[in-house]
């Protein structure tokens, strides 16, 4: 259970942002509802979250497997749910999203992808286990824009699952869209195949 209602007062701008958040996502995001407790932080936090939306240096999918690596170390159900709902929705393999929290015992991962999950985990953990080498290996394959990208990304999701965990916020259901339904594909007209 959420440690702040998720209810606050429906001013103009509550209005808006679940407007805006139930168009964007099918429904109303509890973290923004969360956070509306407090409009400067409501506010400023939504700009930070457009302006990190526009970071393009770093290949989406590894972006989505540190920010997914990070919320798993941290254990934060709701951006684990939302992550994984969001990278689906751009197409990235369901195995590689499931097999996040066991990375090192699965064989779906690429040598760069699990060079992305050991240094996700390594800046999540408390204090950080970053090593000299470790990112250095990174820095030499991506470049310095997406190693830099990549290093605030992680750093971004450690304040979002920090932030969502502390306030009690669990899975939204968000994965649960995911999946086909059962029998969707045999109830498919011969014509759509």
């Amino acid at each position: 259970m959420a440690r702040i209602s998720l209810t606050p007062d429906r001013t103009p701008l509550i209005r808006i942002v679940e407007w805006y958040s139930k168009r964007t996502y099918g429904k109303v995001l509890e973290p923004l509802m969360a956070l509306s407790h407090n409009r400067r932080v409501l506010i400023t936090t939504s700009r930070f979250e457009l302006s990190v939306g526009r970071w393009k240096k770093l290949d989406p999918q590894l972006k989505a497997l540190a920010e997914l690596a990070s919320a798993t170390v941290i254990g934060c159900s709701w951006c684990t749910d939302f992550g994984y709902w969001l990278s689906r929705g751009h197409g990235i393999a369901h195995e590689k999203l499931r097999d996040v929290p066991v990375w090192r015992e699965s064989d779906v991962y690429t040598p760069l992808e699990r060079d992305v999950l050991e240094y996700a985990e390594a800046m999540t953990v408390t204090p950080p286990a970053v090593e000299d080498e470790q990112a250095e290996r990174l820095r030499q394959r991506l470049g310095d824009a997406a190693f830099v990208e990549l290093t605030s990304m992680i750093a971004v999701e450690n304040l979002r699952s920090r932030t969502n965990a502390a306030l009690g916020l669990h899975s939204q259901g968000f994965k649960d869209t995911c999946a086909v339904p059962a029998g969707a594909r045999a109830d498919r007209a011969p014509a759509d195949r």
